[in-house]
């Protein structure tokens, strides 16, 4: 009944209009009056804002999940379980370099371990928008750069991260 294009925006966007709705909801409980509904209200509209931002960093990596693999993201470990490609995992700490490749008209991340082995991850497997938390920790990097690499549709590979010495 839904469009397709309209029920892949929308899915696209669920979380970031959830979180707004949750801060409205907030400030809409702290204008009942009385110091507990304002106070209660500011609570739950200063949490959702906050969920909100981390929504909104996290857009850009949301894609349609219909790629091979699926990304798994525990305890500083990033897993990936491939269908086509080969899988593996490395442990954040273990990271040394970023990179986005494209390959067979797909772009994929590159990760790099400090024993020179890389992991090759698909921008739309499933779970790879779990990433943007991930990489977000790692030191010195810059999440706007990651951003804007990922809206240019350009088939250079990129060089996004490297670990400071």
């Amino acid at each position: 009944m839904i469009r397709p294009r309209i029920a892949q925006i929308a899915r696209r966007w669920s979380e970031p209009l959830v979180a707004l709705l949750a801060t409205l909801t907030g400030l809409w409980l702290a204008s009942w009056g009385g110091w507990f509904f304002a106070a209660l209200g500011l609570a739950l509209a200063l949490a959702a804002l906050a969920w909100l931002l981390a929504a909104l960093r996290r857009l850009p990596f949301r894609r349609n999940s219909d790629g091979p693999g699926i990304v798994e993201i525990d305890e500083g470990v990033i897993r990936y379980f491939g269908a086509r490609l080969l899988g593996g995992e490395i442990a954040l700490r273990e990271l040394t370099e970023l990179r986005l490749l494209p390959l067979s008209g797909q772009q994929h991340w590159r990760l790099k371990s400090r024993d020179g082995q890389a992991l090759l991850i698909p921008l739309n497997a499933s779970g790879a928008d779990s990433l943007a938390d991930a990489l977000a920790a790692l030191p010195g990097i810059r999440m706007g750069e990651i951003a804007s690499a990922l809206h240019q549709p350009d088939s250079a590979a990129r060089t996004l991260w490297l670990r400071p010495a």
